[in-house]
């Protein structure tokens, strides 16, 4: 197909999409972090979430930023930045705890919460959401629509992982799956090899894989006809992070490896491609799909 007779959603089928939450909040740290020193932890989120911003508005991308309530608290002013800079405004929860580790009440005030904050501070209709490490369930997609929200991004339809959730009827060739009426999953996206999908959406293997090559497997899933789903934290690009000590050494691997070419690569990334939020990105897939 002649470049000139492709749609829209053909020629713009990647989303960027960044989870804003400070570094002593993941999960990696939690064994060694607990979460009533978190006020008394050094706030990065703001200035390395702001390089972000800046990154993103010299190459003109707009992205959907999943926000955790508790950053919002900290630092309003940020949110109300990032909102004004045109970027989808969508949900992280409120406390960055698992969903499987909670209660259908306290998942359903987590959220409440969350979202509360997020859009008084920015008047904007919160449609979307993601889990905390990806953390979805079955039942948390009932109360998300509850809440009136219409997409969830956190499905990974992947390889084994210890801290992933699941969603019934999800597989690596169906990226985006109406799992309710009216409410959409946006699954973060997977490089199919053979049978199974090997993660290639940012985080951790953005960093664990040489650049060339993961850029490569982002042609790769593109090139195939699917839509492609960028996901990264603010402190991916923060080399300058305090060091904690006690950590197992897969944890520690996953959070600090490669933390120092992060911002390069970031940058060149959203050069490669052509980006939009995951709202937008969703609302163009259905339209071209109807």
């Amino acid at each position: 197909m002649a470049p000139s007779s492709r749609s829209k959603f053909e020629t713009t089928q990647a989303a960027m999409s960044i989870d804003v939450e400070d570094w002593f909040q993941v999960e990696n740290l939690k064994g060694v972090i607990e979460r009533d020193t978190w006020d008394e932890q050094e706030l990065r989120v703001e200035r390395n979430t702001d390089r972000m911003l800046e990154l993103m508005d010299q190459h003109g991308v707009k992205c959907t930023c999943f926000i955790l309530g508790w950053v919002a608290e900290k630092c309003p002013e940020l949110i109300k930045r990032i909102s004004d800079a045109g970027h989808e405004i969508a949900s992280h929860g409120y406390g960055h705890d698992l969903i499987y580790n909670l209660s259908h009440d306290e998942f359903r005030e987590d959220m409440k919460r969350g979202i509360g904050i997020v859009e008084d501070l920015t008047g904007a209709k919160i449609r979307g959401y993601r889990a905390p490490s990806f953390s979805i369930t079955d039942w948390a997609i009932d109360i998300l629509q509850e809440l009136g929200l219409t997409y969830d991004s956190s499905a990974f339809p992947t390889v084994a992982h210890d801290r992933y959730g699941k969603l019934a009827g999800m597989d690596s060739g169906k990226p985006i799956v109406e799992i309710r009426d009216g409410f959409h999953e946006v699954c973060v996206s997977v490089l199919k090899v053979g049978k199974k999908g090997v993660p290639w959406a940012g985080g951790g293997y953005f960093r664990l894989f040489p650049y060339w090559m993961f850029k490569r497997g982002v042609k790769r899933i593109l090139n195939s006809g699917m839509p492609y789903v960028f996901y990264i934290h603010p402190w991916e690009v923060d080399p300058g992070q305090p060091r904690v000590d006690g950590l197992k050494r897969s944890h520690k691997f996953r959070h600090y490896n490669n933390l120092d070419v992060c911002d390069q690569r970031f940058d060149n990334l959203l050069s490669s491609f052509t980006w939009r939020p995951v709202g937008e990105f969703l609302d163009d897939y259905l339209a071209s799909n109807s």
